[in-house]
């Protein structure tokens, strides 16, 4: 498995951060790099849930498999090419003082073997660029509402 990780330091406090990422449908306000978001399950929040969001010519389906409120959030991406086993995000909130440290973690399982090891690799690098336009959209969307 490889597991990409990025964060990033954002000017409010943990409840504030939370609620942007708890309106998990609406990750096209906040992040460039998605074109389009919905939910595609009744319930909003909790363990579950399920988005389709478009990325480009690609439509995933993220499933929230982790719900801490105010802590931790996390999804699987549903709907990858078969030569990716799983990819699983994770959003982790930690007070800094008055502002929050937001880490954002993949993790990919393309396989043991050295081939596959090398696709880990290069899905990685596609999901570090893409967890950074994440995470700085989410800063300027939670301060921007300040």
């Amino acid at each position: 498995m490889t597991e990409v990780r990025e964060t990033i330091e954002i000017g409010c406090p943990r409840r504030e951060v939370w609620v942007a990422l708890a309106d998990f449908g609406t990750i096209a306000q906040w992040a460039s790099n998605v074109d389009h978001s919905c939910l595609t399950t009744t319930a909003g929040e909790g363990l579950g849930v399920t988005r389709r969001v478009q990325v480009g010519r690609n439509a995933l389906l993220e499933r929230v498999v982790e719900w801490a409120p105010g802590e931790a959030l996390a999804y699987a991406l549903e709907g990858l090419p078969p030569v990716v086993r799983s990819v699983t995000s994770r959003w982790l909130l930690v007070d800094a003082g008055a502002a929050t440290k937001v880490t954002l973690t993949s993790t990919i399982d393309t396989g043991p073997r050295p081939p596959q090891k090398a696709i880990a690799r290069v899905v990685g690098r596609t999901m570090r660029k893409a967890s950074r336009q994440m995470l700085d959209g989410l800063k300027a969307h939670v301060e921007d509402q300040r």
